[in-house]
């Protein structure tokens, strides 16, 4: 006997004990997919025969099953369930996770249960109990369907359930093989000849009402084929006839359903165009309405597709609801989310369920015209009104490509006015307007966040309140901070008796992971900042939703403004997108904007109350009392004290005080009008259509000088020397660069692989190796710091280069999902990640 269910459903059995339901569980099931009531009660007492725990284990089981239901697994309920009040409890929980209650019930005769009971040697119920269990299953069998089971299968005799096979059968909604590619088309509303253009266009070859693909391409049909429009049979030939061929799929709208109950012979409202629908089918005859009825009949409320990327249904489908199947499902994919009230023209009013869309799958629908598609949450309305004189469009998938043909005249005046008056456009996108109010449900708590390039990565709860804390007080508008740069990693510590870091290591452990040629670039003496440049100002509303008049943005690597004043940040992006113009790189790139990495001098522009409270309250406090303290040493021996190793000592600290004090003295200068500002961009991270990660760093550093050629006054070429890692001489030049730009005061030096990605033989290694000079490094350390290299060389390096790498790789995924026009919570998903992983315990110093 075979048996089918859904290989999503909740599955009850039902029978008297004694007869087999644990054993046939075990035989057909998976013992994760079975949820015992004996076992639930061994969980909650130790004791799987405990009367009195029934009610906490069923609390167990209802429990579990919830969540497994929520995780679309099929779950098996393996208890007596003959109360008809136990299983309406069963049946609400399916019915709430949108899956399929199937009862599978073992009716075995009544004296076989009671053999069975007698032979139990863990437990044996009492004759009267096996007894009222069977007149309980007798009255459950009539009203089984009654009570919800959407599926029953009796199974009553011992012959049966040896026999019985259990099948599993995809759900009808399930089409995850199908991976397209997918040309979706939205309401056509019997617009037959639009139709035929569009396809043609996307094209698809259509000779009458019989239609060749383009190798590969299926259409997929959003519902609403008829009514209203001039050709409603033409329209629905042509659609049956794809359908019929495999090269099409096609979802049911509210208007087919309609008239499949009207071609029934229900008793329907003939409006919006359905008495038009039924005088054209008339002239069909009855054949052809037969075959529209039978085929309206069978369209599924919605498919998931492309391993579930992908969900197309009529109105829209919620992310909990997708790939499930219930009434609930059907009505929602239909109909949509209504509050049942009406609006001032009669028509229904309709939640906006696109707004709280947070599935895995884009979602693309239709049944509310509107002007013009656009993306909300990873969900599009491609309904564009074409019957009311709008456009028919399609979605090509996977380019997310829109494709639309005029209509030829308004066949129907509609009862909403949906096209925009000429010249009339929003402000901003739909998603613009969702992401003005963001969620803090979106960049809290522990996250796990997926990167295409990297592993994924954990942001633990307390790092996400801390970069909240950070982001809520002191950010600047949340819509320009779509990247923050990743800390770097130090060179391991240097063998060199007198050095804590050097070159060599550097060098050595790009060779030893298989890079050949790495870049080392001038570490500048000044602030990392991101400049987002916008062509103009038209830019920077249409593409982040900025609206109030600025082009762009200068940020820190927190995301605070870096400039004071708005004036002087705007004369500042003024000339850095006028350099850009000049250089021709909005042409180049074919972008209205770009995010350029860079470092913004001097440090003291950013950094002023930093260098007055830690660095120059140090040094100069330390100067006039270690000169107190010489003077006094000085003169202790002269009057013939003992002080001559003490006063040696002082000096010594002295000495190592003013180098101190020269070292971050270089990173200082007045800075009174625009040209004492220094610009030095190293990396041009995105632009429209692509995050630049694909490029090497010398076409990074050839397209950046050529920006930076165009305004001497404030961009500055960041200095750059090409090194072999395995030829001597290239090696050795390196290390000569670094002395020389460490010697005359620089900070040193940021190493990367020429690629600006690369594996080698233990995964990815580091993007960029910072490898600072000595005199940089007392700033770091403390003046004293060459006195105590033996200590400091026990630093650990491995928890800062693990945050280097997971740091680098969020932030370039946030660039991706932005260019990918993807919600700006999904932005900030990655974006919050990197302030987050910076809170982790970590010595800033290194």
């Amino acid at each position: 006997m075979n048996i089918s269910i859904p290989e999503f459903s909740l599955v009850v059995l039902v029978g008297v004990s004694g007869s087999g339901k644990s054993t046939f569980a075990r035989r057909h099931f998976l013992a994760t997919e079975i949820l015992s009531s004996d076992f639930c009660r061994s969980l909650v007492c130790d004791d799987e025969n405990s009367l009195a725990a029934t009610d906490d284990a069923f609390d167990v089981l209802h429990y579990v099953a919830a969540k497994r239901l929520a995780n679309m697994k099929l779950t098996v309920v393996d208890a007596t369930n003959v109360q008809a009040a136990g299983r309406k409890r069963l049946v609400e929980l399916a019915r709430s996770y949108h899956a399929l209650p199937v009862a599978l019930v073992l009716d075995l005769p009544e004296k076989i249960c009671r053999k069975r009971n007698a032979e139990r040697v863990d437990r044996q119920l009492p004759e009267r109990v096996i007894g009222q269990q069977c007149q309980q299953l007798r009255r459950s069998l009539k009203s089984l369907k009654r009570e919800g089971f959407r599926r029953v299968q009796v199974l009553r005799s011992e012959e049966d359930v040896a026999e019985a096979c259990i099948e599993r059968e995809k759900l009808w909604t399930d089409r995850r093989e199908e991976r397209g590619p997918f040309d979706i088309i939205g309401d056509v509303h019997g617009c037959f000849d639009e139709l035929v253009a569009l396809l043609e266009k996307l094209g698809y070859e259509v000779d009458g009402v019989r239609v060749t693909s383009p190798e590969g391409r299926k259409v997929a049909f959003l519902g609403d084929l008829v009514d209203r429009g001039p050709k409603i049979p033409e329209v629905l030939e042509l659609v049956m006839g794809m359908v019929e061929a495999g090269t099409a799929l096609c979802v049911p709208g509210n208007h087919d359903v309609k008239l499949e109950r009207a071609l029934q012979g229900r008793k329907v409202q003939r409006t919006y165009g359905l008495v038009e629908s039924l005088a054209q089918l008339e002239e069909r005859g009855d054949e052809f309405r037969l075959r529209v009825r039978g085929f309206i009949d069978s369209l599924v409320s919605h498919y998931v597709l492309d391993e579930g990327r992908l969900v197309v249904a009529h109105a829209g489908m919620k992310a909990e609801m997708a790939g499930r199947a219930s009434g609930a499902v059907r009505q929602f994919a239909i109909y949509g989310d209504t509050t049942g009230e009406s609006d001032e023209f009669g028509l229904p009013v309709r939640q906006n369920w696109a707004a709280a869309y947070r599935g895995e799958g884009i979602v693309v629908y239709g049944h509310t015209p509107v002007p013009r598609g656009e993306w909300l949450n990873d969900t599009i309305n491609i309904d564009t009104g074409c019957v009311f004189g709008g456009s028919l469009t399609a979605l090509r998938y996977p380019e997310k490509e829109l494709v639309a043909v005029s209509a030829a005249r308004v066949y129907c005046e509609p009862v909403r006015p949906f096209l925009e008056e000429e010249g009339e456009e929003s402000a901003l996108s739909a998603q613009q307007e969702q992401d003005d109010l963001l969620d803090l449900a979106d960049v809290t708590g522990k996250r796990m966040i997926d990167t295409g390039l990297y592993r994924r990565i954990t942001i633990r709860e307390e790092n996400a309140a801390a970069a909240l804390e950070v982001m809520s007080r002191f950010a600047a508008d949340p819509r320009w901070l779509v990247y923050l740069p990743p800390t770097m990693a130090p060179s391991e510590t240097s063998r060199r008796p007198d050095w804590l870091e050097h070159p060599d290591q550097v060098f050595a452990y790009y060779r030893d992971n298989g890079v050949e040629r790495v870049i080392c670039q001038e570490k500048h003496m000044g602030s990392r900042a991101l400049v987002i440049a916008c062509r103009d100002e038209e830019a920077a509303r249409s593409r982040f939703g900025v609206l109030d008049g600025s082009a762009g943005i200068c940020y820190t690597r927190t995301g605070r403004r870096f400039f004071e004043t708005i004036e002087m940040e705007g004369e500042f992006l003024r000339r850095v997108r006028a350099a850009i113009g000049t250089a021709g790189m909005w042409e180049e790139l074919d972008t209205d904007w770009m995010v350029l990495d860079c470092e913004l001098m001097p440090w003291s522009a950013r950094a002023q109350q930093l260098l007055q409270d830690q660095y120059a309250a140090t040094g100069a406090a330390a100067g006039v009392a270690l000169d107190e303290t010489v003077a006094v040493l000085e003169t202790a021996a002269r009057r013939g004290g003992q002080v001559d190793e003490l006063l040696a000592a002082f000096h010594q600290r002295r000495q190592l005080m003013g180098q101190y004090v020269d070292a971050y003295r270089r990173y200082c200068w007045p800075v009174v009008g625009m040209e004492d500002l220094k610009l030095a961009p190293f990396h041009l991270m995105a632009s429209e259509g692509a995050v630049h990660h694909d490029k090497d760093h010398l076409w990074h550093m050839e397209k950046l000088g050529g920006i930076c050629e165009a305004d001497r006054g404030i961009l500055q070429k960041t200095v750059c020397k090409i090194v072999d890692t395995g030829e001597d001489a290239s090696f050795a030049g390196g290390v000569a660069w670094w002395e020389e730009l460490t010697e005359r005061g620089g900070e040193g030096m940021v190493v990367k692989p020429v690629d600006y990605v690369r594996k080698g033989g233990q995964g990815w290694v580091q993007p960029a190796i910072k490898c600072r000079g000595r005199e940089y490094l007392r700033i770091i350390y403390g003046p004293e710091y060459t006195e105590k290299l033996e200590q400091l060389r026990q630093r650990g390096l491995k928890g800062k280069r693990s945050l280097a790498l997971r740091e680098f790789f969020l932030g370039l995924e946030g660039l991706e999902r932005f260019v990918r026009r993807e919600p700006l919570r999904r932005v900030h998903e990655c974006v919050f990640g990197v302030l987050a992983l910076e809170s982790e315990p970590v010595d800033p110093r290194l």
